[in-house]
């Protein structure tokens, strides 16, 4: 499919930029309701459990979903319809939060449902954009390319809290600052009308894909994905399960009054800032060295629990930071490998995939880890640090081997 002729289609970097700035508005959304999920659902009577339960299972659908979307996206190659979908649903949902505190004693169920319905977006456009995306950054280095592309995400996702803390700083209240997320929500829909005219879906594979028996485009998207891609999506399953949701961290946070309601979104701000910073960093790296450089997320992932849930502040602060540098390394970094490890018209079937293990890990992990903060957070320090051993064990294997192939 070629580009109207009125507009020529982008280079691959003015591509990678472009999805950049859509990922910018768009993060301003979510994350910025992301980042008062935890005080929100308290103040509508969550309890730790519920609070780890609902992010949890939000992260789940975010992930899951993907299963089907992502071979949906690659069988009807519908990457534009899929990609804008799922934006519009996330863009719709999150200012809608804004209504749940007004419906009394149905207003956690209805957050609790928009919040589903959010990730369920994200789930819907992931992988088909995730395709369209690593189209352009295979031309200009794949760890590079996703590196860059998740700063620009990472600077909505900092700007979305800080509008967010604002709005509660003025007001004294958490629904001023979900409504005004539907502004950049709507600049979001409109620049991936721009986006969609200069960078049409693909109408065939490229060189790189790899030939099938049938020697076909059905025939391809038959071809079982490779199994060093499989050993390496239930290793990061691991590191997923084991993340701590921000929903929860600042839970205890507000709830041990370590900081003030509007201070929880400011925190989350930095630590989307540290995720850039990872982003880039681990991308150059992957690009330049290879992908060794991954081996550093289940410690980072590992290092969160026993300084997010401290007794005061400082550490409690690095333990964001912590959690930020392992959230762009897997939103980024680990992509980059995912879509190295299998043919690129297989990337979104592999993407949809690797979501879903990750959203059973999120799905397992959430619950688990509302229920040992409750219990004991010492047990929860230890149970995440057992499993980021075991995360480890599998990574390094599959990294070897990836070298050596390379």
């Amino acid at each position: 499919m070629a580009a109207p002729p009125d507009a020529p289609a982008w280079s691959p970097w003015r591509a990678v930029i472009g999805f950049g700035v859509i990922s910018l508005a768009a993060d301003m959304v979510y994350e910025g309701a992301r980042s008062v999920y935890g005080p929100l659902l308290a103040s509508l009577g969550a309890s730790a459990l519920v609070v780890g339960a609902v992010t949890g299972a939000g992260e789940a659908a975010a992930l899951i979903f993907r299963a089907v979307s992502g071979p949906l996206a690659d069988r009807t190659r519908r990457y534009w319809t899929l990609t804008i979908a799922g934006y519009a649903l996330t863009a719709v949902c999150v200012p809608l939060l804004a209504v749940a505190p007004l419906l009394g004693s149905a207003g956690l169920t209805g957050a609790a449902v928009l919040i589903l319905a959010e990730r369920i977006g994200k789930a819907v456009r992931s992988p088909a954009k995730s395709a369209l995306l690593a189209d352009a950054a295979a031309q200009v280095g794949m760890g590079r390319g996703l590196g860059v592309h998740k700063a620009l995400d990472q600077i909505g996702a900092f700007a979305g809290p800080l509008l967010v803390a604002g709005l509660i700083a003025v007001s004294g209240a958490i629904w001023p600052g979900l409504l005004a997320l539907a502004l950049p929500g709507a600049v979001a829909m409109a620049l991936l009308v721009i986006t969609r005219r200069r960078l049409p879906a693909p109408d065939s594979p490229g060189p790189d894909s790899r030939p099938s028996a049938a020697g076909t485009s059905s025939g391809r998207a038959r071809v079982p994905l490779p199994p060093l891609f499989l050993r390496f999506a239930v290793g990061t399953t691991l590191c997923t399960a084991g993340l701590v949701t921000f929903g929860l961290i600042s839970f205890s946070l507000v709830g041990r009054h370590l900081v003030p309601t509007a201070g929880a979104p400011l925190l989350y701000a930095v630590a989307m800032a540290a995720g850039a910073l990872a982003a880039l960093a681990t991308g150059e790296v992957y690009d330049r060295v290879g992908p060794g450089v991954l081996l550093s997320l289940p410690l980072l992932v590992a290092g969160v629990p026993p300084l997010a849930f401290g007794t005061s502040l400082t550490p409690a602060v690095l333990g964001v930071l912590l959690w930020g540098a392992a959230v762009g390394v897997q939103d980024s970094t680990v992509k980059a490998l995912v879509a190295d490890l299998v043919p690129r018209d297989r990337r979104a079937t592999a993407y949809g995939v690797f979501a879903a293990l990750q959203g059973a890990g999120a799905l397992v992990g959430g619950v688990a880890a509302g229920a040992l903060y409750e219990h004991s957070v010492t047990t929860l320090v230890l149970v995440v640090a057992a499993v980021q051993a075991v995360a480890l064990g599998l990574l390094v294997p599959v990294v070897t081997r990836h070298r050596a192939s390379r």
